[in-house]
C-alpha cells in the first residue's frame, strides 16, 4: 500500500491530536477542605431548612485543559455566610460548558478553556 504525502500528513495531525483529545480539565472538589460540615444529599423524607443558594462562576485553563488558571472556590464564595456553626446541606456541584466556553476554546484553539461551574445548595444551622 501506497501512502501519498498527504495522507501522511494526515495521519501524522490525527496522531497528535489524539492524545490533546484525550487530555482535559478536571477540578477536584473537596468537602473537608470547606470547613464546615457538608452533605451531598439529605434523606428524602427531611426537608431542610435554611437559606438556599445558587452560585455560577467559570474556571479557565489553559494549553488544552493541562494547567488550572482559575479554579472556583466554593469556601471562598460562602465565607461570609458560613460563619458560627453553620453547614452546608443538599450540595450539587454541576460542571459544564456553556456555547460561550466552546466559542472561546474554538477561536483560541484550545489555548484557553473557559468551564462554567454552578454551586447549589443549602446553609443551615449545623445543629438541623
Amino acid at each position: 500500500m501506497h501512502l501519498t504525502l498527504k495522507h501522511k500528513l494526515r495521519i501524522s495531525v490525527a496522531a497528535a491530536l489524539v492524545p490533546l483529545a484525550a487530555t482535559g480539565c478536571a477540578m477536584t472538589f473537596n468537602t473537608a477542605s470547606l470547613g464546615v460540615p457538608a452533605s451531598m444529599a439529605s434523606p428524602g423524607s427531611q426537608a431542610v431548612v435554611g437559606d438556599t443558594f445558587d452560585i455560577r462562576t467559570s474556571a479557565m485553563f489553559a494549553l488544552w485543559g493541562l494547567m488550572p488558571s482559575r479554579v472556583p472556590s466554593l469556601q471562598k464564595t460562602l465565607e461570609g455566610q458560613l460563619a458560627g456553626g453553620r453547614a452546608v446541606k443538599n450540595l450539587e456541584i454541576r460542571v459544564w460548558h456553556r456555547w460561550s466556553d466552546v466559542l472561546i476554546t474554538v477561536l483560541s484553539g484550545g489555548l484557553l478553556d473557559p468551564v462554567t461551574v454552578s454551586f447549589q445548595g443549602i446553609v443551615t444551622d449545623s445543629s438541623s
